[in-house]
């Protein structure tokens, strides 16, 4: 079972903390990080992107000329694609992206990545974080504190707190994130991961079966 230090705001160690071991020590699957990496980029295309074909662009009723006796090659419209300002053949229409993975498969996959950031030390288990009032020089402070300030980082806590994602999003490189909405490619995209002691415990409850 893994064992994870406990720090507060000021970067002391205060105790320590036993993690799930079906959650944070679980064997990291690869292929499942990848897969459910690329189902989440993909449901991120807005899938907008439309070119015109040769019946769609304007213009290029007329032959341009006559058949035979012209010595130059025959062509029946000026919108061919092989004509500039032509249609374009195969290029890209609207369509949708998505598509959605088996629930065991993308549970399997936070569980892998979760245990990846425990086996790389990159997990930082808070105490608490609670800001009386958004103020991005605690939070700066804080990332100081952790030796978290360079590189990126993924703080998340229990529940929304409006006033740990105001003073954190005007900072580069730096995220918040609710415990039930976190994801793995944030997982993977962060340096370090920080998480206060009631996220870690409300990700193993939902995880943890």
């Amino acid at each position: 079972m893994p064992t994870v230090d406990i720090y507060n705001g000021q970067g002391e160690r205060v105790g320590e903390m036993e993690l799930s071991d079906f959650v944070f020590g679980a064997e990291v699957k690869e292929h499942l990080l990848h897969d459910v990496s690329q189902m989440l980029l993909n449901n991120r295309r807005r899938g907008t992107a439309s070119t015109k074909t040769r019946s769609e662009v304007r213009g290029g009723g007329r032959k341009p000329w006559r058949q035979k006796g012209t010595g130059r090659a025959r062509h029946g419209t000026i919108r061919s694609p092989i004509w500039t300002g032509g249609g374009v053949v195969f290029g890209p229409k609207p369509r949708n992206y998505r598509y959605s993975l088996p629930k065991k498969v993308r549970r399997a996959a936070m569980r892998s990545a979760l245990s990846s950031k425990v086996q790389q030390n990159e997990l930082t288990v808070l105490e608490g974080l609670e800001l009386s009032q958004p103020k991005t020089k605690e939070i700066v402070n804080l990332l100081k504190n952790l030796n978290a300030a360079e590189g990126r980082v993924l703080l998340v806590t229990a529940g929304p707190d409006e006033n740990v994602f105001k003073s954190g999003r005007n900072i580069p490189k730096v995220k918040t994130a609710v415990a039930n909405q976190i994801n793995v490619l944030d997982i993977l995209n962060c340096d370090k991961l920080l998480m206060t002691a009631d996220a870690v415990a409300a990700v193993e409850e939902v995880f943890a079966s």
